[in-house]
């Protein structure tokens, strides 16, 4: 175990490994936690005991595609592990909660919940299917009558980047030279 920890650190030095060891049959490892019962093995969500629902506020003045990322996430995580009935429900309960703060409609919640559903119990993957992706600058409402045309007619996926980074806030001004 250690000669591992030892290689892995040595990979890159701005990454190091932390090993965590299993404590009462259990061990979190990235965002599950993974328990040895008898004859299998369980898994649930894992979530540090400061975990905070960080998520953009719903009436925030971004574009709804980055709304909903966060539970359309969630939700797709919750139903394709391999939860047990009542993890599943801890889960869900834990969405509704994150959503109820966050200001996002329950019935846009169980919307995603059952695109989801069907999206998890219908997965096919097909060479037809594969969407070519672009990104385009949120600026105003009218890019979206743009990029709706792109959807409906085309195999394009379209994502949205905001023009507020933080890079762009804090960046000063360069002074403008006039043409002589």
């Amino acid at each position: 175990m250690h000669t591992i920890n030892t290689y892995i650190n040595k990979i890159h030095s701005n990454i190091k490994l932390n090993p965590t060891y299993e404590e009462h049959n259990s061990i979190a490892f990235l965002d599950l936690t993974i328990t040895r019962r008898h004859i299998k093995l369980e898994v649930d969500i894992y979530r540090k005991p400061t975990t905070t629902d960080t998520t953009i506020n719903f009436l925030s003045n971004h574009p709804i595609e980055q709304n909903i990322s966060a539970f359309t996430f969630h939700i797709t995580r919750m139903h394709s592990l391999p939860l047990n009935p009542d993890k599943k429900q801890t889960e869900c309960e834990i969405i509704q909660s994150i959503a109820k703060n966050k200001n996002f409609p329950q019935h846009l919640l169980l919307k995603l919940n059952r695109q989801t559903l069907h999206k998890v119990n219908n997965k096919k993957t097909s060479e037809n299917d594969k969407k070519i992706w672009t990104t385009f600058t949120f600026h105003s409402p009218k890019i979206r009558n743009i990029t709706n045309l792109l959807k409906k007619n085309t195999n394009i996926g379209v994502a949205f980047k905001t023009t507020t980074t933080l890079h762009h806030l804090i960046k000063p001004i360069a002074p403008t030279r006039l043409q002589t």
